[in-house]
């Protein structure tokens, strides 16, 4: 959780937000790597506008391609059904202007979004759908998701603004009700998330803030957003199945003591994407996973419960090469696969990390001892596991680490080793694709942009 430059003029239009400073790839490679318009034939379809509160159970069917202007938010005990093959986008808008794109689902309300392995739900460019078969889609083309419960998270009044959204309350999250259900979220893709809502300000891929356990999310991926692909704010939902290509940011972000399971996960970076960073000069912010335990408090003694602490099973964690080798990054490039810090803590199992300057880092205030590591293979660039002192001390259970210049344990990053995801071939019990979880990735997600 990052506030940097823009708190001034965002506090001036009544955001509340989390943010980073951006510095993009100007690679002019990237525009091949993006989803093109010809990769879809939706453009044919009819174009029903969409915009304000959904009060009354809604359903939006595969013929039409839905067009979201501003902030769309379920609420008051409706229910959003999206069936499965719907495409949905957003309108135009400018940089400063409101809010774009962005699917909410109220503490009252619920969405019943269920794709399948050969049809998925599609949250997308504009300018992929609209006809123009040589358009690339860009990062910040689209909103974002945000699911917002009543779990609980660790501020004193169990009651949080999320962020980048004006204060109102149909846009604050947490309670008590660690089972609280707001439905459905499965085999769905949202592309080139992040509208902008102010400089450094953007929103996330899929938000999740105080979301309890007996919501279902399973089969998802972000891909090329503005922000982080992830963020889960406390509650203790726990999807399964999840994918985040390219973030500009984290690929997952934890804050406000969340502690669900997360099994079956890929996150994968791109030399070719944007690249967050803060500081002056700019250095890098671009984590595989960052992990904070409150904000905006942020810190190793904060007292309340429960503490940010993900139970992480069968992730892969894909950077890309080194900067030495083909292609350079453009600075500020990533910084670590995992980072754990500002009192958090984790359990990680039997997963892979690879392809980052330091692999696994614990700063000296993220939480000690309640952190396990089990059946872990890290590589860095320079450091495999870094490890301030004061902070996480044990070594680990079947913890294999390495430091070498290039990546390592099979998975090689796949957008210019001539499309081979080298990352997705079976690998005993380590990492997210198994001997035991068959490939879970085929049929729905996109790798080849």
């Amino acid at each position: 959780m990052k506030n940097y430059l823009a708190i001034m003029m965002v506090l001036a239009t009544g955001l509340s937000f989390t943010s980073c400073k951006k510095d993009a790839n100007s690679n002019s490679d990237f525009a091949n790597r993006s989803t093109s318009a010809a990769d879809y034939s939706q453009s044919s379809l009819p174009v029903v506008a969409v915009s304000g509160d959904i009060t009354t159970s809604t359903t939006w069917t595969a013929g039409n391609v839905y067009e979201l202007s501003g902030i769309v938010t379920v609420k008051s005990g409706a229910t959003l059904t999206i069936q499965a093959g719907t495409y949905i986008k957003s309108t135009v808008n400018t940089v400063g202007g409101a809010a774009n794109g962005v699917l909410v689902i109220a503490k009252d309300g619920a969405i019943n979004a269920t794709g399948t392995s050969t049809n998925p739900i599609v949250f997308t460019s504009r300018n992929l759908l609209d006809g123009n078969a040589s358009t690339v889609g860009k990062p910040g083309d689209f909103g974002g998701v945000i699911l917002l419960g009543n779990a609980i998270i660790n501020v004193a009044s169990r009651d949080k603004l999320i962020e980048g959204l004006p204060d109102q309350p149909q846009f604050h999250y947490g309670g008590t009700n660690d089972t609280d259900n707001r439905g459905t979220f499965k085999y769905v893709r949202i592309e080139f998330a992040g509208f902008q809502l102010a400089p450094n300000v953007e929103v996330n891929g899929l938000t999740l803030g105080g979301v309890g356990s007996g919501t279902t999310i399973d089969h998802v991926q972000t891909s090329y957003g503005l922000d982080d692909g992830f963020e889960f704010f406390g509650g203790n939902v726990s999807p399964k199945y999840l994918v985040s290509l390219a973030s500009d940011d984290d690929q997952f972000d934890f804050d406000n003591g969340y502690t669900g399971s997360i099994q079956y996960a890929i996150a994968v970076a791109d030399a070719y994407s944007t690249h967050s960073g803060t500081g002056s000069p700019v250095t890098s912010d671009s984590n595989g996973l960052e992990s904070d335990n409150n904000a905006p408090a942020e810190d190793a003694t904060f007292s309340l419960s429960p503490k940010t602490h993900p139970i992480l099973s069968n992730f892969s964690i894909v950077g890309t090469s080194a900067a030495t080798l083909s292609p350079v990054i453009t600075a500020p490039g990533f910084k670590y696969g995992i980072r754990e810090r500002r009192g958090s803590e984790v359990t990680l199992n039997n997963s892979l990390i690879t392809g980052y300057p330091s692999g696994l880092v614990f700063d000296a205030d993220a939480s000690a001892t309640p952190s396990i590591i089990n059946n872990i293979s890290v590589h860095g660039f320079t450091a495999a596991t870094t490890v301030t002192t004061g902070a996480y001390t044990a070594a680990g259970t079947n913890l294999t680490s390495t430091a070498a210049a290039a990546p390592t344990w099979g998975m090689s990053q796949p957008f210019y080793n001539s499309g081979t995801v080298n990352f997705l071939a079976a690998s005993g019990t380590k990492g997210a694709i198994t001997t035991g979880s068959g490939n879970w990735v085929s049929g729905w997600t996109k790798f080849t942009f």
